[in-house]
């Protein structure tokens, strides 16, 4: 019998950079809430066994009752009341997923373009090694700037990668990284810095720029930008 990954997906934050009253991850995209793309996708990919979806207290109700099953997924998946904190949410996402899941798949409810192949590649990673998440290389010239906005010293670039999602991990390796986090109050934004504190490595998939994740009004203008461009792929 094959590895089973479940996938967990936070969507409770309320998105404050948007600047909506409505969560981002409610907006809509392409005519359908932002946190639907993700979810589709992975309802979609064959290595995902179930779904665990964190959100919002307020909005627990309409996903459970109207969001979820208008999608019509056929794999098993649970609403779980999120925090305050995203690495919150993880945590209480991680209490409800099924004892006998191998491994667990972060994804950002806020980053709609990932896609079938990357979610297989970064679980088959993280089968091999116990631990991955999918990144793409810097390529623009980083600076470190001052708190006054002057430029303070310009940093090689070589090695260095921007962290995207899926990431994917042992379960006990991720409850016990998300545990010491907590009791030693570690701020994480993202699951894989828990886990490097272990001392564990974390290998890299490569990403794509597509992979983007939502978080201003002009992130929404270049995702339906990306649908578009997608749509237009597929009918040539």
């Amino acid at each position: 019998m094959g590895s089973r990954v479940a996938a967990l997906v936070p969507a409770a934050g309320q998105g404050a950079r948007m600047g909506t009253e409505v969560p981002k991850q409610f907006l809509t995209l392409g005519g359908a809430p932002l946190l639907v793309h993700a979810l589709r996708i992975l309802g979609a990919a064959d290595v995902v066994t179930e779904i665990i979806l964190v959100v919002p207290k307020a909005d627990y109700g309409y996903c459970q009752q109207e969001l979820l099953p208008s999608l019509g997924l056929e794999k098993p998946i649970k609403v779980v009341m999120g925090g305050a904190r995203r690495q919150d949410s993880v945590r209480l996402g991680l209490q409800a997923v099924s004892p006998d899941m191998d491994f667990v798949l972060v994804h950002d409810a806020a980053r709609p373009f990932v896609t079938v192949e990357m979610v297989e590649q970064a679980v088959d990673a993280a089968k091999v090694h116990g631990a991955s998440i999918v990144a793409i290389p810097m390529r623009d010239t980083v600076k470190r700037v001052t708190p006054d906005a002057v430029i303070q010293s310009t940093l090689d670039r070589e090695g260095l990668w921007l962290a995207q999602t899926p990431q994917v991990f042992r379960i006990g390796l991720l409850v016990e990284a998300h545990q010491k986090g907590e009791k030693d109050g570690v701020e994480a934004t993202d699951d894989a810095f828990l886990v490097e504190r272990l001392g564990y490595r974390v290998w890299v998939v490569p990403g794509s720029l597509e992979n983007i994740k939502i978080t201003k009004p002009e992130d929404r203008l270049m995702g339906e930008a990306i649908l578009a461009a997608r749509a237009n792929r597929m009918s040539i």
